[in-house]
């Protein structure tokens, strides 16, 4: 791995920021007696980002295969991703304002790793624009009964590197978020 902590280069945290994760691997986190409602939640959100992402890119497919009537692919696509893009918003910013100051302040050796999560979430956002953007691309000619299957593929695009980067993101976070609450506990305000 490169010395290049950012989501669109990296490939993973490096060891020294995943500082609990040898001790608390992933087999063993829904076993724990640590693994509370608020942990299960956390990951239940990230499961359903990735579900809503897979369901997204399904659904491009499946209007570019011209397997689907396109308005009910611009109904869904408009609803999906408005939700999707929502939850993300309103988890992101509670992750940055109220739990991650409280998880930094329970062990210092994460500190590094939140400022990369939290830089992850501003790189998040350039791409939550570039989706929304995409996704406006496309539902204007459908709302005009027009051909959208170039949009639609961009769009399709801008899906595929999205779900990368999100998994990326979500992946690295639980890595660093659960292994903390398993060893702490989830004393959070």
């Amino acid at each position: 791995m490169t010395d290049d902590l950012s989501l669109d280069a990296r490939d993973g945290l490096p060891p020294e920021l995943k500082v609990l994760l040898d001790d608390y691997p992933r087999e063993m986190w829904r076993g724990h007696p640590n693994f509370s409602g608020l942990t299960a939640f956390w990951l239940q959100m990230h499961g359903k980002f990735r579900s809503v992402q897979t369901e997204l890119l399904g659904l491009t497919q499946t209007y570019l295969d011209a397997k689907e009537n396109p308005m009910r692919f611009g109904a869904a696509t408009s609803r999906y991703t408005g939700f999707f893009l929502e939850g993300l918003h309103g988890h992101h910013n509670i992750e940055d304002h109220h739990y991650f100051p409280q998880m930094v302040a329970l062990d210092a050796r994460v500190a590094r790793a939140f400022d990369v999560l939290d830089a992850d979430h501003h790189a998040l956002a350039h791409h939550m624009n570039a989706l929304a953007d995409a996704t406006n691309a496309v539902l204007r000619p459908l709302q005009n009964g027009e051909d959208a299957r170039d949009p639609a593929g961009k769009l399709h695009g801008v899906q595929s590197d999205f779900q990368t980067f999100l998994d990326r993101h979500l992946t690295d976070e639980e890595d660093v978020v659960v292994p903390l609450i398993l060893n702490y506990g989830d004393n959070f305000h």
